[in-house]
């Protein structure tokens, strides 16, 4: 057990409640992209509703206690909870925060779920050494970076595919109706699903926080005051919206029709909520843009622009964004009417 004044626990508590914020105004545009990219809702509205379904996942969570298992992969999964101390989580914070600012300020969709568990495994390593890893928790969540986008871009094409064909009778108005209506209902899933996966990344943190300094009662659990307080957070950091990734998710990235939005966002839902029941937490930037990119290839493989897909997933790889990126291909420049980020579904 790690003694530490009241005032630097709450210090420290908010600290990381700043990051839920955070990351709620950093991934807005995660929640948001395809009704944005569609004009289904205005760029406010749609956080507005993102918003209120972020923090919606929390009676969810209550409701049914098994998807809240992401909080006990990051709080004891990763570094050894017993090891970790105040410095640890303060360093970890710290470093996250950092990335989070700098790809905001850049507009470049970045995930603020590994610069957490990034930060958390250095400030670990600096601590403890190598030995303080969980590496049954790490490997989950490393092999989880390549397959939430690979299996959501996967899903996508299946759900493009067999929601057509159940469709091809159908008017083009028709049609378009139909799934404006199931588009809504998926986004509200997908944000759902997007409030239970990483408000609770937050709320491990806080949770082996009052851990590690003595300040938890019985076993490692997560209090009811900090599940509900990291729901408020990352509801409110949603609300205030990244406008910058906003842009780059819902304008730039790419061009949807409602049907292609639905396919994508309940791809992404699927996603999400199955990572929640199985503890692992993912990248909600990596698992939309899959999602995405497997809407626009179900159509037709050569709407993709794939090159720069590369370029983005070779960026969350590396976690250094370009200093001069190609005119062409740039993350952040404004593209021509004909050229979009990632993808451009004629």
């Amino acid at each position: 057990m790690h003694e530490l004044a009241f005032p630097l626990l709450v210090g420290l508590i908010l600290i990381a409640l700043a990051f839920d914020f955070l990351n709620g105004l950093h991934d807005a545009a995660n929640a948001i992209a395809t009704v944005v990219a569609t004009r289904l809702l205005k760029p406010v509205t749609a956080v507005a509703f993102a918003a209120f379904f972020n923090f919606a996942a929390y009676f969810l969570s209550l409701a049914v206690p098994e998807l809240h298992k992401v909080a006990d992969t990051i709080g004891k999964g990763i570094i050894d909870k017993d090891l970790v101390t105040p410095a640890v989580v303060f360093g970890a914070l710290v470093g996250a925060m950092f990335w989070n600012v700098v790809t905001w300020l850049k507009g470049i969709p970045s995930s603020s779920s590994h610069a957490l568990v990034g930060g958390l495994v250095g400030a670990g390593v600096a601590h403890a050494g190598m030995t303080g890893i969980q590496w049954n928790g790490l490997n989950k969540t490393l092999i989880a970076i390549v397959l939430s986008p690979t299996l959501g871009m996967i899903l996508a094409m299946i759900i493009m595919l067999v929601t057509s064909w159940f469709g091809r009778n159908a008017t083009a108005a028709g049609a378009d109706r139909a799934f404006r209506f199931l588009h809504l209902g998926s986004s509200a899933m997908y944000s759902l699903g997007h409030g239970l996966n990483d408000a609770q990344k937050t709320m491990g943190i806080i949770a082996v926080l009052l851990y590690s300094t003595g300040n938890m009662q019985g076993e490692f659990h997560v209090p009811h005051w900090v599940a509900l307080s990291c729901y408020v957070a990352i509801g409110l950091g949603t609300l205030s919206g990244g406008w910058k990734i906003i842009e780059t998710m819902g304008t730039r990235i790419t061009k949807l029709d409602q049907h292609q939005g639905f396919s994508a966002s309940l791809g992404g839902s699927v996603m999400l909520f199955s990572a929640s029941w199985l503890g692992i937490p993912v990248s909600t930037t990596h698992t939309i843009t899959g999602c995405v990119i497997g809407a626009g290839a179900a159509r037709r493989a050569s709407a993709v622009r794939w090159q720069v897909a590369g370029n983005v997933m070779t960026a969350w790889v590396i976690t250094i964004p370009h200093r001069r990126p190609s005119p062409r291909f740039s993350i952040t420049s404004r593209p021509s009417s004909r050229v979009s980020a990632v993808t451009e579904l004629q």
